[in-house]
């Protein structure tokens, strides 16, 4: 089962990509954990300093930004080739 993490304090562009994270992830019918981590601490051992961030399975993808729903779908479907 794959693990996607969304980096971030609940800001609006947050919570847009935990809602993206979720659609990939119920469109593609797999078992995926969507975490969203809003500590600082936590946030700081990827090295993001802006966010959104995303990471699936510990590797970070995407920071600064929300990713489009098909680069998402992209980086999961990678994700779940390499588990």
């Amino acid at each position: 089962m794959l693990t996607i993490k969304v980096l971030g304090s609940g800001c609006a562009n947050c919570k847009r990509l935990e809602q993206i994270a979720h659609k990939v992830v119920t469109e593609m019918g797999i078992e995926a954990e969507v975490v969203k981590v809003t500590d600082y601490n936590d946030i700081m051992t990827y090295n993001v300093l802006s966010t959104p961030g995303l990471v699936i399975n510990e590797k970070l993808l995407s920071a600064g930004r929300i990713p489009t729903p098909a680069e998402v779908t992209t980086w999961v479907a990678d994700a779940l080739q390499t588990a």
